[in-house]
């Protein structure tokens, strides 16, 4: 089967369950020429509501199978098609249009075309069938066929063969007809005979119906008898019943008074235990007390004996702490001292430094008056074996006028103040300086200071000044 757009809401109801009256429609032919389109006209009787997915569909049948359910004077024929179960079996559909206003008389008039494409190629029985959003059939056609309009014209040419089968099928059709009249013979007598036996059985039933009644009718006396005896019964089980809850009564009452010195007797056995209980219990509780308090009173001991030398470790404790800071402000003055001489350090450095410069300047001056190169002298590094007898220890590259002025006195070279205490001798002041200048590497062209520690990064800057 074919499909337009989108499957058609169906469902499995059965046609049992479906009104074919509630949609007529109207003029339906007998037969469609192939390859052309079909126009499908539809009337809405007046208690029928078209919904939005309600649709028409073409559905395949047998001229056989589809009966006439209804004739009606307006409409003519309404057909209802048993060849197929459920609406799920349609060959093609088309949505239904609903129209603007049903209450106009020409709403009720309504028509869906269906495309050639779309339509059957081969010559059986269709009907058009309206089916609504809940897949139950409201209306079907007539059945039609898709075939030329002419056909009745066309020359049939067949061959002796041919003749010979449709004689020798017709040979077989009339004697599967006969075998058929033979078989409505046959049931024709057995319905004879059924009628009889039913007769038969008629008359029984009519018999047993009257012994029937002549027995209902003594039931019915015995059941009156019956009913008389129940209700005497019945006063009497009143009677007893009266006297029986009056009984009851009573014994609830006894039995309530028991209970409830019972449960006196009970209470007061349970408060002399609980008493006895209680007082076993007050005398556990001593004993515990007195064990405690004597435990209490050797741990008070204990903890008299811990504060004593807490109180000891204290004292201990503030004397190590008075040392601590004793010691702590020394050393606080020991190193401001030290700051105080790095400072004059730093200071004397940068005198040195100056008076360097100067000696430089000075060099160069006395080296262009004699004619000579300052870079072709010899580099000289003063060491600590010499003792500064020779040169001024405070000069990077030792006296320059060592070999030119002969009357000078090495004795004036040599000495040199402290630059702290100002004395002629060698000081501790004197001492830390040297080990300070130990410490660090001079660049002997522009003097930068480097840490002994970083020996090839000062070997590096020298290199780099003599390229």
């Amino acid at each position: 089967m074919e499909k337009t757009i989108e499957d058609p809401p169906t469902s499995a109801v059965l046609l049992d369950h479906c009104h074919f009256s509630q949609v007529i429609f109207n003029s339906v032919e007998k037969f469609y020429i192939p390859g052309g389109d079909v126009t499908c006209r539809y009337t809405f009787t007046q208690n029928f509501i078209p919904r939005q997915k309600d649709w028409i569909g073409i559905f395949r049948c047998s001229l056989n199978w589809t009966i006439q359910l209804l004739i009606t004077p307006d409409t003519g024929s309404i057909w209802h098609q048993v060849g197929w179960k459920t609406v799920r079996e349609y060959y093609t559909f088309m949505w239904v249009t609903l129209p603007i206003d049903l209450n106009n008389k020409s709403a009720k008039q309504q028509e869906v075309q269906f495309k050639a494409y779309y339509l059957p190629k081969d010559d059986e029985y269709y009907q058009f069938c309206y089916v609504d959003q809940d897949g139950v059939v409201r209306g079907a056609s007539i059945p039609f066929q898709f075939r030329p309009e002419n056909e009745e014209d066309i020359l049939v040419v067949t061959t002796q063969g041919e003749v010979e089968e449709i004689e020798q099928h017709n040979k077989e059709l009339c004697k599967e007809n006969q075998e058929l009249k033979d078989s409505c013979v046959s049931l024709q007598k057995q319905n004879s005979d059924m009628q009889a036996e039913l007769q038969k059985k008629q008359e029984e039933l009519e018999t047993l119906q009257s012994i029937n009644k002549k027995l209902e009718l003594k039931v019915k006396e015995q059941k009156d008898y019956w009913e008389t005896e129940l209700l005497q019964l019945k006063e009497q089980n009143q009677k007893m019943s009266s006297e029986n809850e009056k009984m009851g009564i009573r014994v609830d009452q006894l039995q309530a008074q028991l209970s409830t010195q019972e449960k006196e007797m009970e209470k007061l056995v349970q408060g002399d235990q609980d008493k006895t209980e209680q007082l076993e219990h007050l005398k556990k509780e001593n004993g515990h007390l007195f064990l405690s308090l004597t435990e209490q009173r050797k741990d008070q001991k204990k903890l008299e004996q811990t504060v004593e030398e807490m109180k000891q470790n204290e004292t201990t404790a503030m004397k190590k702490q008075q040392e601590l800071m004793d010691e702590n402000f020394d050393l606080s003055r020991r190193l401001s001292e030290k700051k105080m001489i790095y400072n004059a350090l730093q200071r004397e450095k940068e005198r040195l430094e100056g008076e360097n410069d100067l000696l430089k300047r000075e060099n160069s001056r006395l080296l262009s008056y004699m004619g000579l190169d300052f870079n072709s002298l010899p580099y000289q590094v003063p060491t600590s074996d010499e003792g500064g007898a020779g040169q001024n220890p405070g000069l990077v590259y030792g006296n320059p006028y060592s070999g030119i002025q002969e009357s000078s006195s090495p004795s004036q070279l040599s000495i040199k103040k402290c630059p702290i205490c100002k004395a002629d001798d060698i000081c501790d002041h004197t001492l830390e300086q040297q080990q300070m200048q130990a410490l660090c590497l001079n660049c002997p062209i522009c003097d930068k200071i480097f840490p002994a520690t970083e020996k090839q990064i000062f070997e590096d800057h020298v290199f780099c000044h003599s390229l």
